[in-house]
């Protein structure tokens, strides 16, 4: 079996950080004194700029202009702003919401201090449109983003992955929601819905602050920074008025550093548990509601809960975190999130009737040779073995293309949980010293992705590595034009006044939908289950270090990844690549 490991290699100025410790450490920020006394901001809904006719297809595709600038917030009300660097200059940025089978074209706008590079979590994008982290656009460029749209409903999201400022631009504000609608499987169902009303994404976030307001920088972090300023939607501890119904929430981690323990308790009733619905994890619904008291929430991960308020009229509900989660630092109010005021009016709910330097395999993305370590063939299923082996540290793990299933947890402090089983990921927690087997499907495309821890202090820190969809010489589809990320057609350009003109747009948006990206999907899975149906009546062990195992499916290869720790005093880059300044 391969050997795939989560390793950390510590740099000399870790070996005076020690291990994790448990307890509540001091303010680290400014106290804060306003706590649930702001409203849960709502970010409003992106609207697109063009609609323009898929020449291919014959379609509307949406095409929309997203600037990335610099803005300030008063998140303290007795102190200076804190300036931060934005989407449309909001943070989170803008919402999308974008009907299945809709193609956009995203033109992210840098006009921000730092280069960038976007991409859209959860969606099956072609290789130089799912922001690979060399694939960067400088201050005074723009790339166009092609998205398909065309998976399961789900809640997306878009956050910077520029090589080694992912986490410094995604805390100043680099991130929002995009979320994908399919109103034949979702209507039905009775949902509560109306965005912003009755249902509403909660993006959760932990900051630091420096005396005077301003946002304690990420830059010189090696490890973590956990926060001790806790956000919901940008807003510090908030509330939110409720009716006594049933309401829809999107939950998002978009921390750099920190993961949840979520449950809600009732002001009247404190320590209590109350119980909700877990309807959806990161790639869509569930096959059924999971009943919890309980919800892990690590970085980049999203579960949609459906809370039933009608039992609590005229009461206020808290939204809680655990202490001790994970290898988290706790303080005086990180067990806090925000609080739902529940009105004691009574209303009609039509809801009711429904039902370090650190490195993977001992290698860290800088080392350009050896960065690819898995060459999954195009249509197969693979298992894959992660162990977190790294000390007391808890990684999430993200991979890019995939949806997968959590097939098993060992050698950790739980098993796989019931809204982890019943639904597909695209990020999974690895506790302290837990194994987990994921199994994914890599289809239906072919070319050069990346996947690497969430905790952005670590991916800057190059905890990232790639892996290869093979491309099958005799499957018929000659798409090259796709496969490397880098390939210089899609690159991003300078900005000039001619690129924004409206033929010059709609112009390019045709081209790029002339090369065909995704129109074929259905008719590529198709030929490629034909193609392993055939495949696998001659299926042998390819190699002596993963095994192929033939079923009715295609061909599911297992592969172990097994993890170490190392640590040294000091550390070796093999490459030019990086742009992070050191000093």
């Amino acid at each position: 079996m391969a050997s795939f490991s989560l390793s950390r290699t510590l740099l000399l100025v870790l070996s005076a950080v020690g291990s994790v410790s448990a307890g509540v450490d001091k303010w680290l920020s400014p106290q804060y004194k306003w706590t649930y006394q702001f409203p849960l901001p709502i970010p409003p809904v992106k609207a697109p700029s063009k609609t323009i006719i898929n020449p291919v297809t014959g379609k509307n595709m949406l095409y929309y202009e997203v600037e990335i600038k610099e803005f300030k917030s008063q998140v303290y009300p007795d102190r200076g702003p804190a300036t931060l660097w934005g989407y449309d200059g909001i943070s989170p940025g803008p919402t999308f919401i974008v009907e299945k089978g809709t193609e956009t074209v995203v033109r992210f706008i840098n006009n921000a201090r730092l280069a960038n590079s976007v991409h859209l979590h959860g969606s099956y994008s072609r290789a130089p449109f799912d922001g690979w982290a060399e694939d960067i656009t400088p201050p005074g460029w723009y790339k166009d983003y092609y998205y398909p749209n065309s998976q399961s409903a789900r809640t997306l999201w878009y956050h910077d992955h520029a090589i080694d400022h992912t986490a410094e631009n995604a805390y100043y504000g680099q991130a929002g929601a995009y979320i994908l609608h399919d109103p034949s499987i979702e209507d039905p169902l009775n949902l509560p819905s109306g965005y912003g009303i009755h249902d509403i994404p909660l993006i959760l976030s932990a900051k630091q602050y420096n005396p005077d307001g301003s946002l304690f920088s990420p830059e010189a972090e090696t490890t973590s920074l956990y926060g001790d300023i806790i956000h919901v939607n940008g807003q510090p501890w908030p509330f939110l008025r409720v009716e006594p119904r049933k309401y829809r929430f999107r939950f998002l981690d978009a921390s750099i550093s920190r993961s949840f323990l979520l449950s809600l308790e009732r002001d009247t009733k404190v320590g209590s548990k109350l119980s909700f619905d877990v309807i959806a994890s990161d790639a869509g619904l569930l096959t059924a509601p999971q009943r919890v008291t309980e919800l892990y929430l690590s970085m980049a991960e999203r579960y949609e809960v459906v809370v039933d308020f009608g039992a609590y009229a005229g009461e206020n509900i808290t939204l809680k975190n655990a202490r001790e989660v994970g290898a988290d630092r706790d303080y005086p109010d990180s067990d806090k999130v925000m609080r739902f005021i529940v009105s004691p009016d009574p209303v009609d709910d039509p809801a009711q009737r429904s039902n370090g330097e650190w490195k993977i395999n001992g290698v860290s993305f800088a080392d350009v040779a050896n960065r690819v370590l898995a060459r999954p063939k195009r249509g197969t299923v693979e298992v894959w073995e992660l162990e977190n082996s790294s000390g007391g540290w808890t990684h999430p793990i993200h991979i890019h293309l995939v949806d997968f299933r959590v097939k098993k947890r060992v050698s950790g402090k739980r098993s796989v949980l019931p809204y982890e089983a019943q639904g597909l990921k695209d990020v999974v927690w690895l506790g302290p010293g837990e194994t987990v087997t994921v199994e994914a499907h890599y289809a239906p495309w072919d070319g050069v992705y990346m996947f690497h821890c969430h905790n952005l202090i670590h991916e800057d820190h190059e905890m990232m590595a790639a892996f290869n969809v093979s491309v099958l010489q005799d499957l018929g589809y000659d798409e090259t034009q796709y496969i490397d990320p880098m390939e210089e057609r899609w690159r991003a350009r300078k900005e000039s006044v001619e690129a924004f003109e409206d033929g010059k747009i709609e112009e390019r948006v045709k081209e790029m939908a002339g090369y065909r990206p995704y129109d074929k999907v259905a008719e590529v899975e198709s030929v490629l289950e034909e193609y392993w149906e055939t495949k696998t009546k001659a299926v042998t062990t390819t190699t002596t270090t993963a095994q192929v195992v033939p079923t009715s499916a295609g061909v599911i290869i297992t592969t172990s990844f097994k993890t170490s720790t190392t640590s040294s005093s000091s550390s070796t880059k093999t490459s030019s690549t990086s742009t992070k300044k050191r000093d």
